[in-house]
């Protein structure tokens, strides 16, 4: 009884914080408008020092170098941004922002189902873009987010939004982009004597079975794709129809090195090239991760080793090591309330062995490209959705990120949050208290 009232006291509690972060979105781009003087960040790899970007009805229209450019800006709206950084929005990849308010109150979590092959869940419909959580992430500058549910074995498909909606339609940049799987995770070797054996063979003998059953359903779905009309219709299998024709990827969570191999190898078999999420011994087998053509989602630099063996400084390395290697390197971030800290995680691989521009690709381009939303997202070309951010400082830093103005699709948005807003309450109540 105890407990239930507490929960109910949480609830109430929370309910009466996201009323104070009620927060509208932004109307539509109405006047063409240039960004002058600042240094801008292409997300390419390539920077310009005193650059101009034009954009109009929602698109880059124009970008260049200011030094040289002669442009009439008396029919624009110009923002000058002298000293300051322009950079693409950032993407934050494999993520339940929006599914997930409040961890303490199950009635606000929404990103996981029961049962272990869910191929037709569709992450996209429980998009909560009345969440409070996106605005604080906003004020960082990730403006777009890869939704994906979680659980079991097959946990379904995820949808990149945008972080300024009114609904999840209005939210939708690319919608069931990808399904999501966890690869059956082959038990290690260990000592114990016969009962840890005993144990070890039968976590052997589950995992063996679910990659049976995971081969059943692929061959299943194959040939359910293969044919046109179904005359029985199947949720489950037709929800992995595009997994065959290209259309939607496939994203496998493994991180031991004989678990991506097998994964990999799976995926080959149905003409499917996957995206690795995880990867934490991918550095052990780039040779096998480049032939394959195969992208990696890497876990948060800020993290300790997975093997005791393991270098301590490996999280911070790993993205270095395999760019360097030639593989497309995404970084990602656990937890929906993390994510925040995305452009952080980009900062300490940069003071790891990574470019500070290639750095800044593995959370912009090089995650618009897995997610297949690089024409339309990720670098400040023109043609691209004028998604982007100005910062007083360099956004990868945490002392010196300071975003000031950003626009989702050109859109102006408000970059004001429920964090801020207690801050300036208590601020405001203490410095009453002072005078």
């Amino acid at each position: 009884m105890n407990k239930y009232i507490i929960t109910c006291f949480i609830f109430a509690l929370a309910l009466k914080g996201m009323a104070q972060a009620n927060i509208a979105p932004a109307g539509k781009q109405k006047k063409k408008t240039i960004v002058m003087g600042a240094k801008l960040h292409l997300g390419t790899g390539k920077v310009i020092e005193i650059g101009y970007l034009i954009f109009d009805e929602g698109k880059i229209t124009g970008v260049g170098d200011a030094t040289v450019a002669r442009i009439d800006i008396s029919s624009m709206e110009v923002i000058t941004a002298n000293g300051k950084h322009v950079y693409p929005g950032f993407i934050s990849p494999v993520t339940n922002l929006g599914l997930s308010e409040f961890e303490a109150v199950k009635a606000t979590l929404d990103f996981t189902e029961i049962g272990n092959f869910n191929p037709h869940i569709r992450s996209l419909i429980a998009y909560n873009t009345d969440s409070k959580v996106p605005a604080t992430v906003r004020s960082n500058g990730v403006l777009m987010a890869q939704i994906t549910p979680q659980g079991g074995i097959i946990s379904g498909s995820s949808s990149v939004v945008q972080l300024d909606a009114w609904n999840w339609e209005d939210a939708a940049i690319k919608k069931d982009n990808a399904m999501h799987m966890t690869w059956p995770a082959a038990p290690r070797a260990g000592t114990g004597g016969s009962r840890a054996q005993l144990n070890t063979d039968a976590l052997k003998e589950r995992t063996q079975r679910s990659i049976s059953e995971l081969e059943q359903l692929f061959s299943e779905a194959k040939a359910y794709a293969e044919i046109p009309k179904p005359e029985t219709s199947n949720p489950r299998l037709a929800a992995m129809r595009h997994l065959f024709d290209g259309k939607q990827k496939l994203f496998i969570t493994a991180n031991a090195e004989k678990d991506i191999l097998a994964a990999v190898n799976f995926a080959k078999k149905y003409g499917i090239v996957p995206v690795i999420k995880g990867g934490d011994e991918a550095h052990l087998i780039t040779g096998f991760l480049k032939e394959n053509n195969i992208a990696i989602i890497i876990k948060q630099p800020h993290s300790l080793p997975s093997n005791n063996d393991d270098d301590v400084n490996l999280p911070y390395k790993r993205a270095g090591i395999l760019a360097n290697a030639g593989i497309n390197v995404v970084i990602s971030i656990d937890d929906y309330w993390q994510q925040r800290n995305l452009p952080f995680m980009a900062g300490t691989a940069a003071a790891w062995g990574v470019d500070r521009e290639k750095a800044l690709q593995m959370i912009s381009l090089n995650t618009a490209r897995i997610l297949g939303i690089d024409q339309s997202a990720g670098s400040l070309e023109i043609g691209k959705d004028a998604t982007f951010f100005i910062s007083a400082g360099d956004a990868l830093d945490m002392k010196t990120n300071k975003v000031e103005t950003a626009f989702i699709q050109g859109r102006n948005i408000n970059l004001d949050n429920l964090h801020k807003q207690l801050d300036r309450k208590f601020s405001d109540k203490y410095n009453s208290g002072k005078k």
